[in-house]
């Protein structure tokens, strides 16, 4: 009775802000519509993907694991097929609800497979990993499966993504959306990274918007700018209640977000017929979850079992500085399933090893704020970079001939979103 009651509470929650025009996703209503393209485009364009596969936990995917030529198996250009064909593969996939081809949907589609090994590598992740536990999610709040790809477009499957605004996670939860749908997040844990719970949230999430617009495609505009700026091109609509029909409303960065995602769909289903194969991971992915009731830094694990460290926290995004806080409470840790009887029977050890220097206050070891070390500053003398649009750290990296990873270092940047007009410190 009391967790219906505090659903029902929640339900009014939002569609009490969609009435008041308050995005609950976005920092604000003035933010989603004034400068949508030149901010948020960063996070959803395609044209990103590149940046996106140059963080941390992707670079370790990447670097672990094989693609097939798959050239032979069908054309890898779109040009050829009519709109009558693509229309067909999206109606044989629209399970759930339409998703209807136009000139919008098109150019994503092609946008997409322009880039053809990014698109194997988020295959490879999704079917692996993440495509289950979105799947099992959405199932339990009979959401449509479809649905399992808008962390592609959100985040690029990357558990670590950080929007400029503060949007985290595969599912890119804002701080106040997550903790209304029971996400932890504090110095330690930020629980929008963790692909379960996150996972659950977004489904919930997702089943609350459903029930107010009764239309899946406004609710996923309403996931992306927030059931206010729904409910006001609703009413600037003149009461219309179809995506297309509050198209030309909506926030411009909505009105790509659903041709995105209908893009998305059809490559994620059609990319064998043009040419394209998941990218395999040459590691265990058959993974479990314990829980610990000790403080442990994701290093000591590491040294004690003999397993790479982006391994492990590619399996536990969630932990801010690879700190396990057990001690506060019990907690979840994936480990990979052949490694789980060693863990156990060597936690005493694991738990006492370097754990003054590893498991201390200050969190030196954190791998997300690291600032430069004096010697690689003194290395060089720092210049400074304004960021052009559609540049990436990707493109700013190559051009002065150092790693993004350096860049984010210098300029403590723990995502990958860069915007117009910020200034990079780089050390030549």
């Amino acid at each position: 009775m009391e967790r219906m009651l505090k659903h029902k509470l929640k339900l009014t929650i939002i569609a009490v802000l969609s009435l008041m025009n308050l995005g609950v996703r976005a920092q604000s209503p003035d933010e989603s519509i004034v400068a949508p393209i030149q901010q948020e485009q960063l996070r959803i364009n395609p044209a990103d993907f590149n940046s996106a596969l140059d963080i941390l936990v992707k670079d370790w995917y990447v670097n672990n694991s094989f693609t097939i030529d798959c050239k032979g198996m069908g054309q890898m250009m779109i040009d050829s097929l009519s709109a009558d064909e693509i229309t067909c593969r999206l109606e044989a996939i629209s399970l759930g609800f339409t998703m209807p081809y136009n000139e919008y949907v098109m150019s994503f589609i092609k946008s997409y497979l322009r880039r053809p090994r990014q698109i194997e590598y988020m295959l490879g992740l999704g079917e692996t990993y993440y495509f289950p536990i979105f799947e099992a999610a959405l199932e339990k709040y009979q959401v449509p499966l479809e649905l399992k790809y808008l962390p592609v477009i959100e985040s690029a499957l990357n558990a670590r993504a950080l929007s400029h605004a503060g949007a985290s996670g595969l599912w890119q939860f804002m701080l106040a959306t997550g903790r209304m749908y029971g996400l932890e997040v504090n110095t330690l844990v930020d629980e929008r990274r963790d692909p379960i719970k996150s996972s659950e949230a977004a489904a919930h999430y997702l089943h609350d918007l459903y029930t107010i617009y009764g239309d899946w495609l406004l609710a996923i505009a309403a996931y992306n700018c927030g059931p206010g700026n729904v409910a006001k091109a609703i009413r600037s609509s003149g009461g219309k209640k179809t995506y297309w029909d509050i198209y030309n409303f909506l926030p411009r960065e909505t009105r790509n977000y659903v041709p995105i995602f209908i893009a998305a769909n059809y490559v994620m289903n059609y990319y064998r017929e043009h040419g394209m194969c998941p990218a395999r991971p040459n590691f265990n992915t058959t993974v479990d979850t314990l829980y610990v009731n000790e403080r442990i830094h994701l290093q000591q694990i590491a040294d004690v079992l003999s397993l790479p460290l982006e391994e492990l926290r590619f399996l536990n995004p969630q932990y801010r500085y690879d700190i396990v806080p057990g001690n506060v409470k019990s907690s979840p840790l994936v480990l990979p399933m052949n490694v789980i009887s060693a863990f156990e029977q060597n936690i005493d050890t694991i738990a006492q090893y370097k754990a003054a220097e590893l498991v201390s206050q200050n969190m030196r070891s954190s791998s997300a704020t690291t600032a430069p070390s004096s010697s690689s500053a003194s290395n060089g003398h720092a210049i400074y970079h304004t960021v052009k649009q559609g540049e990436t750290l990707s493109s700013i990296a190559k051009k002065y001939r150092t790693s993004v990873d350096k860049i984010k270092k210098w300029n403590k940047i723990s995502g990958t979103m860069i915007r117009a007009g910020q200034r990079l410190k780089i050390y030549k």
